[in-house]
């Protein structure tokens, strides 16, 4: 058994034929085998993702990298200079929203948005029930 142990760990497959490998295996009779020849594969495990191979590609070393200098940019802090009249902003800087998005119920039913806030809330509701749920 130690020859067969030993031709397990071979890191290719082989294939003996029947004569060769009845041969190196005592008390097998060459009768009692149909094939004209047999193959064998043996396995390489590794250590990294449970001794599947290409998995874990194990760890690479990382080379360190330069230091970076910080780049200092210069940052305008006098209000005067920052601020300006509301004439000389766009008109659509005050229309936009900055209250958050629209409840479900101020929604138009016929829109896609409001199909996607039903859905989602339907889905938070199923989630929120399973966690309360006892195993």
């Amino acid at each position: 058994m130690s020859i067969l142990r030993s031709l397990l760990k071979i890191k290719t497959s082989i294939t003996v034929p029947n004569s060769t490998w009845l041969s190196l295996i005592p008390g097998v009779n060459s009768n009692s085998l149909h094939t004209s020849a047999i193959c064998c594969a043996a396995v390489k495990k590794t250590a990294a993702a449970g001794g599947v191979l290409g998995l874990g590609k194990g760890k690479k070393k990382l080379s360190k990298l330069s230091t970076m200098e910080k780049k200092v940019l210069p940052v305008e802090t006098d209000p005067e200079k920052l601020l300006k009249d509301d004439s000389e902003y766009p008109d659509w800087l005050w229309t936009l929203n900055t209250s958050g998005p629209p409840k479900i119920e101020d929604l138009d039913p016929s829109t896609k948005e409001y199909w996607l806030r039903v859905r989602a809330a339907g889905m938070k509701r199923n989630n929120r029930l399973k966690s309360m749920r006892k195993f």
